[in-house]
């Protein structure tokens, strides 16, 4: 429902009272008991009665003399107009009906000279058919998909050699954005932002879904530069179990992950990604005795699939120990689950199942991801 104007809520305010009383708007699924976050939209119960009692007496308009003025849009965004967008220049035809191996689009950024990235967002043109997507940065010396076609959408089935089909599905080159239904664009703290050398690649690897009927999607990026080199460099790591097993009907089948930071860093938001079995989603700090101190707990929905920023970013030292723990509901009492008698292990469709818990973090900026990892060799 567009909520715009004034006669757009009067005229929905009985909707506004239900779906607010009910907690299912604004959308937000992080537990209110384990940590504190800058992008929590959630209203306060003083909030919520009062909209209800604003229902109650007939939904009366205020003095418009005391209304805010519009606010300005910039055209098609919702970051700071772009300094760049890189678009994928080949569109993706989708059919009606089946499913769509992971497609990807390499796309030369044109830039002549090092870039940091403090705002970015992904506007696809399909946007029912994209289940999730993930933009990589591929810098001039990196040799992964070498050999892929550029400029032109591709799937991993169909490059020519073992070694550019394995590419397809692995890599450990730097995210610039993940997107799926319902995240926010990334705005980075004043003096943090992604780093794009001069002359790199973006990669798109694109997750489309069918919807019953034929689409084209030529999906898009709009970038924000930062006016000033940063302090810090903001990268995305992750927490992944690709090796589970979910039973038939299992209704709460535990998956862990886990890792060690291999140098100091400055935690600032996670994005947990399951598909439509995911129930419930943890991060948490393993300290040496084994006890656990909880970051983030999420009641899962797939149609909502949130970031969840820190209201204050937390430094942790080198050696830190992090958890992830997802929880999967593979019963019929599941009202998403695509088949509750299928034995349910990782894969690109929806219909399997995934367990990653993105985090990001912050570094030096002086340091690329490698020698923050290299570190842990030392």
């Amino acid at each position: 429902m567009p909520l715009v104007t004034y006669d757009d809520a009067r005229k929905n305010a009985d909707k506004i009272v239900h779906m607010t009383s009910s907690h299912q708007m604004p959308p937000w699924f992080a537990d209110p008991r384990v940590g504190k976050f800058a992008n929590d939209p959630s209203l306060t119960a003083d909030q919520i009665q009062t909209l209800a009692r604003w229902a109650e007496i007939g939904a009366p308009a205020g003095d418009s003399h005391d209304a805010p003025p519009s606010p300005h849009w910039a055209s098609g965004w919702n970051i700071s107009q772009p300094d760049a967008v890189v678009e994928m220049p080949a569109p993706v035809a989708l059919p009606a009906s089946g499913t769509v191996d992971y497609t990807y689009e390499i796309v030369p950024t044109g830039f002549k000279e090092d870039r940091w990235v403090e705002m970015s967002e992904l506007r696809p043109l399909a946007r029912g058919n994209v289940h999730h997507a993930v933009v990589y940065i591929r810098p001039p010396n990196s040799k992964w998909l070498r050999g892929a076609p550029l400029n032109q959408p591709f799937t991993g089935m169909s490059l020519p050699t073992p070694e550019l089909r394995r590419d397809a599905h692995w890599t450990d080159s730097d995210l610039l954005l993940v997107y799926a239904p319902g995240s926010a664009p990334d705005q980075w703290p004043s003096g943090m932002a992604k780093f794009v050398p001069a002359g790199s690649d973006l990669v798109f690897q694109m997750h489309y879904v069918t919807t019953g009927k034929p689409a084209t999607d030529r999906t898009s990026i709009g970038i924000v530069f930062a006016k000033q080199p940063p302090r810090q460099r903001v990268v995305t790591l992750q927490l992944t179990n690709d090796s589970f097993v979910i039973p038939p009907g299992a209704a709460d089948f535990r998956v862990e992950a886990w890792g060690t930071l291999p140098g100091d860093a400055t935690l600032l938001s996670f994005f947990p990604h399951m598909h439509l079995r995911g129930k419930r989603f943890e991060y948490d700090i393993v300290r040496p005795d084994g006890s656990r101190d909880p970051l983030l707990r999420v009641n899962y929905h797939f149609h909502w699939q949130l970031s969840y920023k820190l209201a204050q970013p937390l430094t942790l030292k080198a050696g830190t120990r992090l958890q992830a723990i997802a929880w999967y509901d593979n019963s019929a009492a599941n009202p998403h689950n695509p088949d509750p008698t299928k034995l349910v292990r990782w894969g690109d469709q929806t219909s399997d199942e995934m367990m990653v818990g993105f985090f990001d973090v912050a570094i030096p900026a002086s340091m690329d991801k490698w020698q923050f990892f290299a570190n842990r060799k030392k």
